[in-house]
Order: C-alpha cells, then structure tokens, then sequence
C-alpha cells in the first residue's frame, strides 16, 4: 500500500457498500444537512454585506463623509473653510450647500421636502445627484432662475413633470403691514433624480444655493461645507484633524456619528444571522456522531481483527475519523459551491422568481432598497468553510474513540 494504513482502511469503509443502507441514508442526509447549512450561510450573509454596501454608498452618496459647520445663522467664510480643507491630503472634494426643510405645493398635493442649496459645479465633486438624473441635469439650475430638481417619488407624489411649476414654502415667515405672511416662491421643475433610495427619492429637491440663502434667510450664505474623502472609513480620524487646521470656532462631523447607529444596527443582524445559521450546519455535523457510531457498532468484528494483527488504538481511532472527515469534507465543499453559485446569482434569481409568482418581495416605499444586492467576501466563504469543517471534525472524535476502546476478545465473542 503507498497510502498510510489508516487512510486506506478509512477510505475503503468510505466507498464500500454498506450492508446497512439506514446508515448510508443517514451519511447522505448528513452531507446535505451540511451542504445546505453552508450555503445558506454564504448566501445570507453575502445579501447581508451587499445590503450593507449599497446603503453605505446611497446614503453617503447623497449626505457627504464629513461636514463643517459654524453657526447657526450661517458660514460667512465658506470659501476659505473649503479652500483649507481641500489642501489636507485625504480631501478629495469639498463644496458649500445650504440645509433647510420646506413644504411643496401643487395645486390639492402638498408634500414635506428636505430642501438643499447647492453649487451646480461643486455638488459633483461630494455627491452623486448628478450621476443619477432621469431628466435634466444639475447644470440648469442657475441663480435667480428658481428652478428645482426633485426626487423621483417626489415629483411623482407632487404629479409634476419637468417643465411644471410648484410653489416652495419657507417655514419662517415675513412681518408685513398687513400681518404675517409666509415665505414661499414659485419654482420651475428643470430636473428629476432617482438614486434607488426611497428616503431620498420622496423627499429630497435641490435649488441653486444663491436662490435658497434668499429664501431661507440665511445670512452667512450657506450652512456649511460638505467634503468628501479618499476614504471613508477614515473619517472620524480626518474630522479631528481639520479641526485641529480650520481657523475659528467650527463643528466638523463625520458619516460615523450620523448614521453610527444604522450601520451598527446592520452589523449586529449580521452577526446574529451568522449565530443562528451556524445552528444549521451544527446539527447537520452533529448528525455524524450517530451516524459514525452506528458504523462502528457495525464494524466491531472488523476492529477486533484489526487489533488481533497488530492495529494499535491510535490507528483505529484515525481510520474511522477518516469517515467522520470525507462525510463533512463532502459536505463543505458542495455547500460553498451551491452557496456562491446562489450569492453570485441572486441578483438574476430574485426578478426571476418575483416575475414567477406575481409578487415584489422588497417594495420600494417599505425598504431601504428595493432588490437584493449581493456582495461575496472570500473571508466570509472561508469563516464558514472553516467552521463547517471544524464541527464534522469534531462530530467524529467521540464515536472514534469509542472504536479504539473496542476490546478484541469480547467484540468476537459472539462472532
């Protein structure tokens, strides 16, 4: 033999033909128990990562990585806060916006709107608005003209096209002779944007900034600088240091402390899913103890003669481990097969199966996200590989040792 005693022994209990087909049944519905504990795993938690991943990018593709602030009546000095901040080198982009709320009106539709100020030419450098245009484009809001870009599902709430007119309502008012009236003005629909976020899409609009200070009454010009960085997952540090280089008395936030919550949030379900699946793949393991105990009771003869010609207790132990192994290397292998077959492919299958049964599982106006991205970490794959393995490995320690405590004289007693 030029394979190793117990491998060989091990391996051919492993392809023989078992007079007990109850044992080779419970083997198979070991290895698919195992196979499919790991590819729902993978799936799961590649869905997990992609839904992390896309709410990362849409919400921060439109809110920014950090922001600077001043007070509360405005940033006076805005083009000297950007210019200070563009030159730290992990800056990639900054531009000034104006933040206010408002109330748009069209005829009987009357809709809540998060209003931002913006420079057509500098919004692109922090955002991707303008990448995500369905009609229009950020060029054609121009000082003094009022004109509006509105949100997909805002627009279609509002039923406004390009090219109607709604009126913005300002939430502070004016004092005249003939008593308080509100701040409101006429704009001109020149643009609509669908950035796949419903919590975007229904309530933000963006105004050319010059017309939003003269709305809003905001005397500094503007209510901050937004920035964008090399790296987002840098931002906390970053933050810390413009504070340190800005001159004056600012606030400067970070992506962290907005959405910390949120993502923890995230993180934390995906941790549980991690827990309660793993339960599946342990149980389908732990469905080899039965199994590799019943084949050692069914081979007591066969290891009483293994001893009488010289097998020691190691070797008897190491051979039917071998079993145990190619049940849970089987296993594994086949599940982290159907498992990124089904990670890489649900963004194909899910449609198919909606289109199938006449159903949307993810409507846009309940969830975040309205399809199933995925993204497939190889780190994840072999977490889960891993621990698959390591469960069957040790579901066969038990029924192994109990093979090699087998005594030869009593096995073959009654032989």
């Amino acid at each position: 033999m030029s394979s190793p005693f117990e491998l060989f022994v091990g391996l051919r209990y492993t392809r023989a033909r078992r007079r007990n087909h109850f044992i080779s049944f419970i083997s198979l519905t070991s290895i698919i128990g195992i196979l499919l504990g790991v590819a729902a795993l993978i799936t799961v938690l590649s869905v997990m990562n992609g839904f992390e991943r896309e709410l990362r990018e849409r919400i921060l593709g439109m809110a920014s990585h950090a922001t600077v602030s001043g007070s509360a009546e405005g940033m006076a000095d805005w083009r000297e806060v950007a210019r200070r901040a563009s030159e730290h080198p992990r800056v990639v982009g900054a531009a000034p916006f104006v933040r206010a709320e408002g109330m748009l009106v069209n005829g009987p539709h009357v809709h809540g709107a998060l209003v931002r100020g913006i420079l057509p030419e500098e919004e692109p450098r922090v955002s991707v608005v303008g990448e995500r245009m369905t009609a229009g484009t950020l060029d054609q809001l121009v000082a003094g003209e009022y004109r509006i870009i509105l949100g997909r599902d805002l627009a279609l709430a509002l039923g406004v096209h390009v090219g109607d007119r709604v009126t913005l309502v300002a939430p502070s008012a004016n004092v005249t002779l003939a008593g308080v009236m509100p701040r409101l003005r006429r704009f001109t629909v020149s643009g609509l944007f669908s950035v796949g976020m419903y919590e975007y899409d229904s309530a933000m609009a963006f105004i050319h900034m010059e017309d939003a200070a003269r709305l809003f009454q905001i005397e500094g010009g503007v209510s901050g600088v937004r920035l964008m960085l090399d790296d987002l997952f840098m931002a906390p540090w970053i933050s810390r240091e413009l504070v340190a280089d800005l001159p004056g008395y600012y606030r400067v936030t970070d992506w962290t402390q907005l959405h910390a919550n949120f993502f923890r949030a995230i993180r934390t379900e995906r941790t549980v899913m991690f827990i309660i699946l793993s339960l599946i793949v342990a149980v389908a393991a732990f469905n080899i103890v039965s199994t590799m105990v019943m084949v050692v009771t069914d081979k007591k003869a066969d290891i009483a003669i293994l001893r009488t010609l010289g097998a020691s207790p190691g070797s008897i132990m190491a051979l039917f481990m071998i079993q145990g192994v190619v049940i849970g290397l089987v296993g594994t292998v086949a599940g982290v097969g159907v498992g990124l077959a089904l990670a890489l492919n649900v963004e194909t299958l899910v449609p198919m199966i909606e289109r199938a049964i006449g159903q949307e599982f993810l409507p846009a106006d309940v969830y975040y996200i309205s399809d199933l991205p995925s993204e497939v970490r190889p780190t994840d794959v072999a977490r889960i590989a891993g621990l698959a393995f390591l469960l069957s490995l040790l579901a066969t320690l038990y029924p192994a040792w109990k093979a090699a405590r087998t005594q030869p004289a009593e096995a073959l007693r009654y032989e």
